[in-house]
């Protein structure tokens, strides 16, 4: 069903898409305006980079062939596909990951008697070709690769038991795949066999049976299902008491010695000696490590062939080991590591099976076995590697793949062993280098990382906002680190640099920069090209100026004059505030980087001033800090603008002087040229076949750019005084520029937003068409939560702290922008809520921690079940604590109520309305608040509510079968008198408890189970892949559909070459690929890069995500067109269920999901489960796009079709009915829709007529008929275009008309519907659940 004019689409007649990378609210101006980093195709005005010929020498050629490698032990040989591209490492780590090969470690490879160094690529080992034979050495061991190999094998027995980590949380890394939806890849057979056992589903046993669409969600959603523990190899192997070895033995050979306990008892002394291992003569009290004589003697190169030898029963245990395993998809059981884990915010109960903490002798010994005696082997210079890596070769596409790939892999250990660090620096476990300084000033090192707390210690940012400004600065610095690492400049570095927030700090964590502690000469600056002592000093050293210009240019600052205290000018390149500093190595870095923008002059006239000039602000001038700054993303905005009038000027010139010339020259899109995605180059021109913002220019031909320029002088409004009138001048038109540029963010940008949130079209009509939108990074239609809500701002470069406008301006009866405005509101309260705790977390000890974060959520979220709640706290800790700030304990409900309103007016300049605190949804804000503060709760049903109020449907099913209590959650408080904690039944109706009892509350600090740190990194995108992957859209959107795959296949080597599969940017590009196979029809590669999409957001990203929520829509639409329509429905169901986790019901863009949900059932036949959720998919569209509008309209002809289906034909005409008005009023009587619409009309109607006279006839004869199978199968194919051709269905099943309109007579319709209903009558069905009786 469809819009004449393109409001509907569909994708061959079918299910429609929905993709994460839809973009909501895009101008019609910034669709036509020229962009910066794309130019357009003049056919349809969408932009699009041309592709780029690669030369010769440069291009890629992969082989991928065959090669046997030889073994010293069983099988003796095994065959392994390798590719010419990859490194000799890569083809060690297949080998030693393979079930045959697990026992090799400590190897090399040979290759015609000749050594392979394994540092080089395949390709450059001489004489290797397909069919090869490589041979497979043992090494004698080092005492590392020893303690290497001891790890790796109680991995792979399953010995190693459950890890504490500083960094990682609970589940992290969690995947629910597995359980939701496993993917086996299945034949046509057993695919054939699916699809039948699909057909044969009753109503009861669908998953989508008994949902609610409108009912509290199950926090079981989220938690890791109880799985059985796996079959135990062996009762323990661990470090032996008897190590390290005396120098005697280690003289000999002796590395380490280990002790080994069997499934059947027997304890056994091994000894890892440069040979392998054996057993020794040892025992717990005497000391023999020499080998035990005969018939216990054993010894292998190997750890896991001797405990073979030793255990009769491992090897079957073992087998049942790796078969459980194998049971589980592997990305979901790879380790991360290229990127940090996700945490899920809520966790399974600490008495759970799946978190239980088990007895592992060797959990403490793994420091000494990964980092040696002495734990020197994890220290690393990082500095020195990441600009050593920086400083690779990259000209050649091997080089850059080679650098780009050592380059994500260094990163990525880096911000881990930081993060690592970072958490241990807050929680006062490492000694500071300047203690005798105040907290906040305190530097560390702590594993070659230096560490600084984000606050104004030593009173840099004191005019500016004090620790408000300075916490502001380090963020905004990571991120211009970021865009630097981006650009990639030769001869220019940077430190590695990440942030971390946890328990209320916030940590900048940086590689050290040789020379930075070093104590310069009385006449020596600190810094060599900047700001050395903030304004008052300025240091200009011209060795810089030439790759600051780089970074200058690509960032759009303007080159200026700045003063210092002297008023002497001095010429920079970028701000005052980005400093230049020499290292000792003799490298030029770049240095906070926070401010690479202008200020955002808009913000800060109204709503800041100087504390130094007023005792106490006024209330309107009182914005925490001055670090407003304009976004990159609106700077980028403006430069478009700015070509555009630019662009159309010149136009306008070259027609007055050229009125007789005709046609101008004609453009082909693809010899254009685009760099990085930063300018439009060719030869200093641009194509003029561009859309021109609100232009209608159509000319054909160049225009020259050379003498287009603008920038922006960051360092305005900063207290700069030029001193000639020149210079003023200049300076005064600077000011200008900024304030365009902030006038165009609230004149054009935030209006905008607004209106296009306002159209429903984006939520309704999703399409898998080829268009570089569908390509575009980006988020749903609608946002679902704060993250994807910010995204879309940020996009758009709208700082966060306009949130507050945007809500006001989603102030309207519009349902959709309702709806903007609660997500807006709840984000602001989230923040304003996490400021609040981290200003009271981050002066306590972290053991009370969890007891502040319960009492603040009691006063905001439990105050309906307690109105009162008191801070559980301990008395002994606290009088232990006696110097710290327990102030939070004074918190009240309505105090934090007043703390939150004065946040949200101070920061967003937003007043809520004075009873947001009852309207607010607990549950989402929970999640909110969870995510920004780091928080694990425990997985349960919070009780919000008094029980006698509405509780969720699933509160009598709590993890591992626990019932709920129905007030408190099984909790009780002791309050502040009281000594220590006691676990008591809070149900009234307990005889068990005392008799004085505290109130319940929602939140005890047991239901905060861990804290783990917000890491914010500064690593760079591969620009090879991206380049690939952009290559790849054009020449699909070009119809050249060979090349484009070819590209995007080439791009998606190239990201898990460089990334590794699990990582979030590998998971965006499985999601693009699996939109752009299912397009073109290749359903079975859609969904398998659909299931390994899934898995790695869900264990990158997280688990209730708003990316891996889409991502589940896509995979159960994917598993649907291979008719696998069971597995679409769980896949279904869970996304469902997740969607009223992040946002809640009633969504904006649930419309198309229930649309495609009931179409999935009318599949299987169930057609009164199928018309349920047709009903809702319409109510909703009532509620978000009116009664009148177009897909309304579009939803009531599909109802009809699936009233009709289940027998409700008086319903059936109605919906039709009013279809038909619609499409009438709106379109006229003479569009296809308005048509087709009264055809179906016409004929609903006689038949509804014809069947009410048999029935009448019947029911006076008392006749049975008989049951009269259907010619065709009337089926509801969804957003089908009214009056339009579609393509067949996904079931294989012919289209309903050629052109959109049945095509029987009305005779044999009337014989469908009549012989249908007959046999319904002849079978009475069971009386079914009705999802919305459930509705709350």
């Amino acid at each position: 069903m469809g819009v004449e004019n393109g409001d509907v689409a569909t994708v061959n007649g079918q299910i429609k898409l929905r993709s994460s990378h839809q973009e909501i609210g895009t101008s019609q101006d910034e669709d036509e305006s020229i962009s910066n980093e794309d130019n357009t195709n003049g056919k349809n005005g969408t932009i699009v980079k041309p592709i780029e010929s690669t030369p010769k020498e440069e291009q890629v050629v992969e082989n991928v062939f065959q090669i046997s490698v030889l073994l010293p032990h069983r099988p003796y040989k095994i065959d392994l596909p390798v590719s010419s591209q990859a490194q000799v490492q890569d083809l060690r780590s297949s080998i030693v990951e393979l079930p045959d090969t697990f026992q090799y470690t400590c190897f090399h490879l040979e290759h015609n008697g000749q050594r392979i160094n394994d540092f080089t690529e395949v390709s450059d080992v001489k004489g290797l070709a397909a069919d090869s034979e490589i041979r497979l050495l043992e090494d004698p061991y080092t005492e590392r690769e020893a303690r290497m190999h001891v790890v790796r094998i109680r991995e792979i027995i399953g010995a190693a038991g459950d890890r504490v980590d500083a960094l990682n949380g609970i589940d992290a890394g969690l995947s629910l795949h597995d359980t939701v939806a496993p993917w086996t890849g299945l034949d046509a057979e057993s695919a054939a066999k699916q699809e039948a056992t699909s057909l044969r589903l009753t109503a009861d046993a669908n998953p989508l049976a008994n949902v609610t669409f409108n009912g509290l969600p199950s926090m079981r959603t989220l938690l890791a299902p109880p799985q059985e523990p796996g079959p135990k190899t062996i009762k323990s192997l661990s470090v032996s008491a008897w190590n390290p070895p005396p120098p005697s033995f280690r003289q000999r050979g002796h590395l380490l010695y280990l002790q080994l306990t069997t499934n059947e008892g027997e304890q056994f002394q091994i000894t890892s000696h440069v040979s392998g291992f054996f057993v020794n003569r040892s025992s717990n009290v005497r000391f023999d490590p020499l080998p035990k004589t005969s018939p216990k003697a054993a010894t292998a190169h190997s750890l896991l062939n001797l405990i073979e030898s030793l255990s009769p029963s491992f090897h079957e245990s073992f087998n049942l080991l790796m078969e459980a395993n194998s049971r589980r998809d592997p990305l979901a059981t790879f380790q991360l590591t290229s990127a940090i884990p996700s945490n899920p915010w809520l966790v399974s109960p600490v008495s759970s099976s799946a978190t239980a903490h088990q007895p592992d002798h060797t959990r403490t010994q793994e420091t000494y076995l990964l980092s040696g005696v002495e734990n020197t082997e994890t220290l690393r210079d990082w500095n020195e590697e990441i600009q050593s890596t920086r400083e690779l070769p990259r000209e050649t596409v091997q080089d850059r793949v080679f650098r780009e790939r050592l380059l994500a892999k260094l990163y990525a250990e880096f911000n881990e062993a930081a993060a690592k660090g970072a958490v241990l620096v807050a929680r006062g476990e490492v000694a500071p280098l300047n203690p005798t300084e105040s907290k906040d000033a305190q530097i560390f090192v702590y594993n070659n990382v230096f560490y600084s707390f984000g606050a104004d210690g030593v009173g840099t940012f004191t005019s500016e906002g004090g620790d408000e400004a300075a916490r502001i600065a380090v963020g905004k610095d990571v991120a211009g680190v970021k865009a630097v690492n981006q650009l990639d400049i030769p001869g220019l570095s940077t430190p590695g640099t990440i942030i971390v927030d946890y328990l209320g700090k916030r940590l900048v964590a940086q590689s050290i920069v040789p020379g930075i502690f070093k104590q310069r000469e009385p006449d020596e600056q600190q810094v060599d090209y900047g700001g050395v002592e903030g304004k008052d000093v300025v240091a200009d050293n011209a060795a810089f100026a030439s790759t600051f210009a780089q970074v200058s240019k690509a960032l759009k600052v303007k080159r200026h004059t700045v003063w210092d205290k002297e008023g002497k000018g001095h010429v920079l390149e970028g701000s005052v505030e980005t400093k230049g500093l020499l290292g000792t190595d003799g490298r030029k870095y770049i240095l906070d980087l926070y401010r690479l923008t202008p200020l955002d002059v808009s913000w800060l006239d109204p709503y800041w001033t100087d504390s130094s000039c007023h005792h106490q602000k006024p209330k309107e001038q009182n914005y925490p800090h001055r670090m407003s700054v304009l976004r990159p993303e609106l700077v980028d905005a403006y430069w478009r603008v700015r070509m555009s009038e630019y662009v159309k000027a010149e136009l306008d010139r070259r027609r007055n002087e050229n009125d007789s010339e005709g046609d101008a020259r004609s453009l082909d899109p693809v010899s254009e040229h685009i760099t990085n995605g930063d300018e439009v180059v060719k030869s200093g021109s641009i194509s003029t076949a561009n859309k021109v913002e609100g232009g209608v220019a159509k000319d054909q031909g160049r225009v020259d750019i050379s003498a287009f320029s603008f920038s922006l002088n960051p360092d305005v409004f900063c207290g700069q005084n030029p001193q000639s009138a020149e210079e003023k001048e200049e300076w005064a038109n600077d000011e200008r520029d900024v304030r365009a540029v902030a006038d165009h963010l609230h004149q054009k940008i935030i209006p905008e937003l607004v209106s296009h949130t306002l159209d429903s079209r984006p939520f309704l009509l999703l399409t898998v068409t080829l268009k570089i939108k569908d390509f575009r990074e980006g988020e749903v239609g609608f946002p679902m939560d704060g993250q994807s809500l910010s995204d879309m701002l940020h996009k758009r470069g709208v700082n966060i702290r306009y949130i507050g406008k945007l809500a006001s301006l989603a102030e309207t009866d519009s349902p959709r922008l309702k709806a903007l405005k609660v997500l807006a509101e709840q984000e602001m309260i989230a923040r304003a809520f996490k400021h609040i705790a981290n200003r009271y977390v981050k002066t306590l000890p972290p053991a009370m921690a969890t007891a502040c974060l319960a009492h603040l959520l009691n006063c905001l979220l439990g105050t309906e079940l307690n109105d009162s709640p008191k801070p559980q706290l301990d008395e002994d800790l606290r009088d232990l604590y006696n110097d710290a700030d327990f102030t939070f304990a004074d918190v009240t409900p309505l105090s934090l109520k007043a703390e939150i309103e004065t946040q949200t007016q101070m920061r967003y300049r937003y007043t809520l309305e004075d009873s947001w605190l009852s309207s607010i949804k607990s549950l989402q804000l929970l999640r909110e608040i969870a995510l920004k503060l780091g928080l694990q709760l425990v997985g349960k049903n919070y009780q919000y509510h008094p029980a006698s109020q509405h509780q969720s449907d699933d509160a009598s099913h709590l993890p591992n079968g626990t019932a709920t209590q129905p007030v408190t959650n099984g909790h009780t408080t002791n309050g502040v008198g009281g000594k220590k904690k006691k676990k008591r039944n809070a149900s009234p109706s307990s005889t068990n408890a005392s008799a004085v009892m505290d109130p319940p509350v929602t939140f005890t600090p047991d239901d905060i189970v861990n804290f783990v740190p917000i890491v914010k990194e500064s690593n760079p995108k591969s620009v090879l892949a991206e380049e690939a992957l952009e290559a790849g859209r054009i020449s699909m959107m070009q119809n050249q559909k060979e090349l484009g795959q070819e590209l995007l296949l080439e791009s998606l080597t190239l990201h898990e070459q460089i990334y590794g599969i699990l990582h979030p940017e590998v998971a965006r590009v499985y999601h693009q690929l699996g939109m752009l196979y299912y397009g073109l029809g290749e359903k079975e590669a859609a969904v398998e890069l659909a299931h390994k999409a899934v898995v790695i957001s869900e264990r990158t990203i997280g688990i209730d995500s708003s990316e891996t929520m889409l991502s589940y829509l896509n995979l159960s639409l994917f598993e649907h067109a291979i008719d696998n329509t069971v597995v679409a429905l769980a896949c279904m169901r869970h996304a469902l269920e997740l969607w009223k986790i992040i946002y809640g019901s009633n969504h904006p863009d649930c419309i198309t999901t229930f649309n495609n949900a009931a179409v999935m059932l009318q599949h299987i036949k169930l057609f009164h489960e199928s018309r349920l959720w047709f009903e809702e998919s319409y109510s909703i569209s009532e509620q978000m796009c009116g009664k009148d509008s177009i897909n309304t309209a579009t939803l009531a002809f599909q109802l009809a079709q699936a009233l009709a289906l289940d027998q409700d034909h008086k319903g059936a005409v109605n919906r039709m009915r009013e279809a038909y008005s619609i499409f009438h009023n709106k379109l006229g009587p003479e569009d296809r829709n308005t048509k087709e619409a009264d055809s179906w009309l016409d004929q609903l109607t006689v038949n509804a007529v014809s069947i009410a006279k048999h029935a009448k006839d019947m029911q006076a004869q008392k006749i049975r008929r008989a049951l009269f199978t259907p010619r065709v199968t009337l089926r509801t194919q969804p957003q089908a275009p009214v009056g339009r051709s579609s393509a067949d269905g996904l079931n294989g099943q012919a289209p309903r008309v050629g052109g959109g309109l049945d095509d029987r007579s009305i005779d044999e319709l009337m014989k469908y519907i009549e012989s249908s209903g007959d046999a319904n009558k002849k079978t009475p069905t069971k009386k079914r659940k009705n999802p919305r009786s459930r509705r709350t």
